[in-house]
């Protein structure tokens, strides 16, 4: 089959690995834009265009799929298929009917819940127990096709969004794979979601990152884990603002007041939360240093 692939970060070039190592002709990929980052203000490809690079495979880097230009061009190279993963851009519906096998999508969260940027993060935000990957149909609406496959998976208790995010990268292939071979043996079923199920799940910002102690111990450590590695969750300490980068739950009660410190030593620091609950951080970064045990802060800063 004739793939054109459209994905940009690291997500994405894992099926796009996935699928130069199967069967199917890659005959382009299509990802976002070169962007300058860091404080050298570099120039930097996406990792999909990196990886394409070093597999021959035709790179398009428009800033519009809008423009009939750009949709000839996708016409005139008669893929079959397109495969878009973690892309970035909207497919407008001209070209949603160009491939005679449709534009399919992997998108790692079970729909339709969690549509949107940023499932992964926000399935462990709010404390979801289960996730995984969908395989669907492109449509208009946002991640609002018929699905194809999923594959479900346990969150663990203290598994991290990129801990997650790596576990789904690697499912959400291997399911791309199977799908694509069912919708190329006329197999594949089609269904619909069911649209008053459907939640949001929004672009990270840093305005998520102050903690509330007040809150249970559980959400804060939900936000910890979700937040990480970015913006990752902040917290207060004295005068000095920390990023909370790993915690623990520990079953601890206390009758000390939320944000009052509970205590601090070798394992790290206790901090009450809500309900007399107790929160446990291990791994923190000051502003300007790097990340580091909370144990080791502790050894010299003095609270």
């Amino acid at each position: 089959m004739r793939i054109l692939f459209m994905g940009t970060p690291v997500f994405a070039r894992t099926s796009l690995e996935a699928l130069v190592e199967s069967k199917h002709e890659i005959i382009g990929a299509y990802t976002q834009p070169d962007k300058k980052q860091n404080r050298g203000m570099k120039w930097i490809s996406s990792p999909v265009k990196e990886y394409s690079i070093t597999k021959g495979i035709p790179i398009f880097t428009p800033d519009s799929l809008r423009g009939e230009e750009e949709q000839q061009r996708i016409l005139e190279m008669k893929p079959d298929m397109i495969v878009v993963a973690a892309y970035g851009k909207i497919l407008p519906e001209a070209i949603l009917q160009i491939p005679p096998f449709g534009c399919i999508n992997v998108h790692s969260s079970l729909l339709p819940k969690y549509r949107g940027a940023a499932p992964i993060q926000w399935a462990i935000l709010n404390g979801e127990r289960e996730t995984g990957v969908t395989i669907m149909h492109m449509a208009k609406e946002l991640d609002a096709g018929d699905i194809i496959q999923w594959e479900k998976t346990e969150i663990g208790s203290d598994e991290t969004a990129e801990e997650l995010h790596n576990r789904l990268m690697e499912m959400g292939a291997q399911v791309l794979l199977r799908s694509i071979e069912a919708i190329e043996a006329g197999t594949a079923t089609r269904t619909k979601q069911d649209a008053s199920l459907s939640s949001y799940a929004p672009m990270l910002t840093r305005a998520l990152s102050p903690m509330d102690f007040t809150r249970s111990a559980a959400a804060l450590h939900n936000q910890v884990r979700g937040l990480y590695p970015w913006p990752a969750a902040t917290a207060q300490l004295g005068k000095k603002k920390l990023k909370i980068l790993q915690s623990k739950l520990t079953g601890e009660h206390t009758d000390q007041e939320p944000g009052e410190i509970v205590c601090a030593d070798q394992e790290g620091i206790r901090i009450a939360c809500g309900n007399g609950s107790v929160l446990l951080i291990t791994e923190l970064q000051a502003e300007g240093r790097k990340k580091m045990k909370a144990a080791d802060y502790l050894r010299g800063h003095s609270l």
